[in-house]
């Protein structure tokens, strides 16, 4: 598919339009807490003495239990179902909130627009980077041309891809002919020692 975009909007080509004015900052007095603790909740008399863990109930200490082999029986340990963790009080609207502080912007004095921005080598390109991920190596990248003319690379195309296209293909399918027959004798060499392996236990 086709990206469409500006390269200012896109890329970091140019400084920001705007920047946060350094005269000013956020008040002293500025409340951005959305929320805050009731006050006039409090915690229930007793509360800490709420076990986080109890005698199970229902556990029973068994028929074949000896106190004097095996020690004085306990009940195993369960949640307590009564116990709702560390106290806290319950939380209210903030009446003073007065929502997220914005940072004033003002015009940034080191922009200015470049008409030249995407010409990154304005003496001329020397070099050209590819990121590839690839599972197989041996792939080879010559004859590259960066335009915007479609008739200047078809014809850039003519005097160096389709030249060479053929040679290139006969070239490749004569070492992969080669490649063939090396492991085709390789695979008969293996299947030979292993009929002599097995003359051998005869």
């Amino acid at each position: 598919s086709v990206r469409l975009g500006k390269l200012e909007d896109e890329f970091d080509f140019l400084p920001e339009k705007e920047i946060k004015d350094p005269e000013q900052s956020k008040p002293e007095d500025w409340v951005d807490v959305r929320e805050i603790p009731d006050p006039e909740d409090v915690k229930p008399e007793g509360y800490d003495d709420i076990l986080d863990e109890i005698p199970d109930p229902d556990a029973a200490k068994p028929d074949d239990w000896d106190d004097e082999d095996d020690g004085e029986w306990e009940a195993p340990m369960m949640d307590n179902p009564d116990f709702k963790g560390p106290w806290s009080p319950k939380m209210i609207p903030n009446p003073d909130y007065k929502g997220a502080w914005v940072h004033p912007m003002i015009a940034n004095p080191e922009y200015s627009y470049d008409d030249s921005m995407h010409a990154v080598c304005k003496d001329g390109c020397t070099h050209v980077g590819f990121e590839l991920w690839q599972v197989k190596s041996g792939t080879i990248f010559d004859d590259i041309i960066v335009t915007d003319s479609l008739e200047e690379a078809q014809k850039f195309a003519e005097e160096t891809f389709f030249k060479k296209k053929e040679g290139e293909k006969d070239m490749f399918d004569e070492a992969e002919k080669k490649r063939r027959e090396e492991q085709e004798a390789a695979m008969a060499d293996e299947e030979d020692f292993d009929m002599d392996d097995m003359e051998d236990m005869q």
